[in-house]
């Protein structure tokens, strides 16, 4: 697998049986879960480490407005949706009226400061730490890929669905080969002949790549993959045809979500899903004026998912989709010297769908620079973690595909999952 740059990151990072009462609720929550008729999770990354200040504004912090005096949102353009249990008032950013609205129809849970002990703030460290849900181990398989290792084989070479060129870490497995699908337009294979020449070489490969090695594991895993990428071309090819019942916006990011719903409304067989967008390492011009990129951003990520949310309530598989979000880290509270903010600590991570208990998740921190406020970290310039990023991994696995968040996990973070499903 071809490693990305870090501009190539920064620029193309664009998814039946009952229990008794006294059963532990996490039980309930597998059991639901396994009798589900079809579950579809679909994560989006947001690619660069997304401002969480900025995307859940804590308007009303009377350190807010002096700490980032050129990038703060200003309170009437706060698209305000209530207070935590802190009491504290928070809105969302003013692009993100999709987001809103579906907030609004109580399917959209925010789970405010979001991380681990130490964040990371490299943009690939941070990456593979959610990727594998380890931050003492961010390389080898990851939390996702572990999970579909589990599913019981034959596993459907559909089973995941990678929407981006590069294969993210949270999707390797063991024995699970993910196909990379940034366009369905253009998964075919690719032939310089005629279509009858082209179909004997479609068949040539398929007799090819049936052969198992027992002597050489890896190359049966090859052939496997290979074999598996071949049965899945007409399946995808499919999806081309979907008409969808909400207006997607022509981009990347919207297109993908359209793809994704696509693929769901045909039944295609994948579980997870991944998509990303990129843009959001904001060094600079962050604010609402001077160009607007990450307003630009906001509007893209928040009108895309009201697209997708619209499309599949029209086509009643809202129940059954899952779409959580995340980037690799927050950034700083204080606004630097180009009108941006550096890589930071905690994050805000959403949970949308038809299942979702929406609402606001955790407390807000108090954005007061002293360095005794407990609720920031590194002298007073970032926001500390609340709820550990795999207590959110936990109440997925466990309420929604249905698996065991422990084994996956390898330890037990359900006492701090917030029930956002």
């Amino acid at each position: 697998m071809r490693q990305a740059s870090r501009r190539e990151f920064i620029r193309d990072g664009v998814a039946a049986f009952t229990v008794s009462f006294a059963a532990p609720a996490f039980l309930s929550d597998i059991a639901l879960a396994q009798g589900a008729r079809s579950r579809n999770l679909v994560v989006v990354y947001l690619a660069g480490g997304n401002d969480a200040l900025s995307t859940l504004v804590p308007y009303r912090d009377p350190f807010y407005a002096s700490r980032r005096p050129s990038i703060a949102i200003p309170a009437g353009q706060v698209l305000q949706i209530g207070s935590d249990t802190s009491g504290k008032a928070l809105g969302l950013h003013p692009r993100l009226t999709g987001l809103r609205d579906i907030f609004n129809q109580g399917r959209l849970a925010v789970v405010q400061r979001t991380g681990y002990v130490n964040s990371s703030r490299s943009h690939f460290q941070g990456l593979d730490i959610w990727g594998t849900g380890d931050p003492n181990v961010p390389t080898g398989v990851g939390w996702l890929g572990r999970y579909l290792d589990t599913l019981p084989s034959p596993v459907d070479p559909l089973a995941g669905w990678n929407a981006t060129r590069e294969t993210p870490r949270a999707l390797v497995a063991r024995s699970v080969a993910v196909p990379a699908i940034p366009d369905a337009r253009i998964y075919s294979l690719s032939s310089p002949n005629a279509a009858a020449e082209a179909l004997n070489e479609r068949a040539a490969a398929t007799r090819i790549s049936s052969h198992v090695s027992v002597s050489r594991p890896h190359l049966s895993f090859v052939n496997g993959s290979i074999r598996g990428a071949l049965s899945t071309l007409d399946r995808v090819s499919s999806v081309n045809a979907y008409a969808p019942t909400a207006t997607y916006a022509n981009n990347g990011f919207a297109l993908a979500l359209r793809t994704v719903a696509a693929s769901i409304v045909k039944g295609i067989g994948t579980r997870v899903f991944w998509v990303q967008i990129g843009g959001f390492d904001t060094h600079a011009s962050q604010g609402l004026t001077g160009g607007g990129a990450y307003a630009n951003l906001m509007a893209t990520v928040g009108d895309g998912l009201l697209a997708f949310y619209n499309d599949l309530r029209n086509q009643g598989l809202l129940n059954d989709t899952l779409v959580l979000q995340f980037s690799e880290f927050g950034r700083r509270i204080t606004e630097n010297g180009s009108q941006g903010t550096d890589h930071g600590a905690a994050g805000v991570m959403m949970a949308m769908g038809g299942a979702v208990r929406g609402g606001i998740y955790g407390t807000a921190a108090s954005l007061d620079p002293s360095p005794a406020n407990p609720t920031l970290e590194n002298g007073g310039g970032d926001v500390r973690h609340e709820t550990d990023f795999r207590a959110v991994y936990a109440r997925v696995l466990d309420g929604w595909l249905g698996t065991d968040s422990v084994s996956i996990l390898g330890a037990n973070f359900r006492p701090g999952a917030p029930a956002i499903i």
